[in-house]
């Protein structure tokens, strides 16, 4: 599998960033997908996933209510709509993919490139 991340860039506090993030290869099977971010001097932190019909999603308690993850089964891709964002959610932000019915089945095993999300204040 192959992940092809699209998105971020420099933001001012208070403003939206869109991530994306294509899955390509096997791709038939039910698969989860996430983000994760990793900030300097900081361990990498799990963001947000779902699973492989939408249904149900996973957020770190330091962006529930501000950032949306979805996706698009027919495009194999994965969305996170960042809202309200603040300086403390700069960081490198990597998607990452794992085969499995249930977001906390397993462990993800592939990942993008990461993106950066720079937020000013």
């Amino acid at each position: 599998v192959q992940l092809q991340a699209s998105g971020g860039g420099l933001v001012q506090a208070g403003g939206s960033l869109r991530l994306s993030c294509a899955a390509s290869g096997r791709t038939s099977s039910r698969y989860a997908m996430g983000y994760f971010r990793q900030a300097p001097g900081k361990d990498r932190e799990k963001v947000a996933v779902i699973n492989w019909n939408g249904e149900y999603t996973y957020y770190a308690d330091s962006v529930r209510g501000r950032f949306t993850i979805s996706r698009d089964n027919a495009k194999n891709t994965v969305y996170l709509q960042m809202d309200g964002l603040k300086p403390e959610d700069t960081a490198v932000y990597i998607c990452a993919f794992k085969y499995a019915s249930t977001i906390n089945q397993g462990a993800f095993n592939f990942w993008g490139q990461g993106t950066q999300v720079t937020v000013s204040s």
